[in-house]
């Protein structure tokens, strides 16, 4: 069982949607890992500096691949709200 439940935005339900095949596999898999452990290694989860989510708290970044990014945020004690997933410059131009 997750520690953590998840909830996603509109752009991130359409984001990935649109991914190629076998990025959607790798993306479900990283979320597996996210709610499971938001700081597991092989996430390479990181704050990203001077931005602030929906709801007041810090965004992150957690790897997908060496191209892809999703961003995240915390709502609540219990739950990961997801909020963008692409690759890396375009995933970071709006977090």
């Amino acid at each position: 069982m997750s520690r953590f439940a998840a909830d996603y935005s509109p752009r991130f339900a359409a984001q990935s949607d649109s991914l190629p095949e076998d990025i959607y596999k790798k993306l479900q898999k990283t979320i597996l890992f996210l709610l499971d452990n938001p700081r597991h290694p092989g996430l390479r989860t990181h704050k990203l500096e001077g931005r602030k989510g929906f709801f007041g708290g810090d965004i992150f970044e957690a790897y997908v691949d060496m191209q892809y990014r999703l961003t995240w945020e915390y709502k609540g004690s219990e739950l990961i709200y997801l909020r963008n997933v692409d690759n890396h410059d375009e995933c970071l131009r709006n977090p």
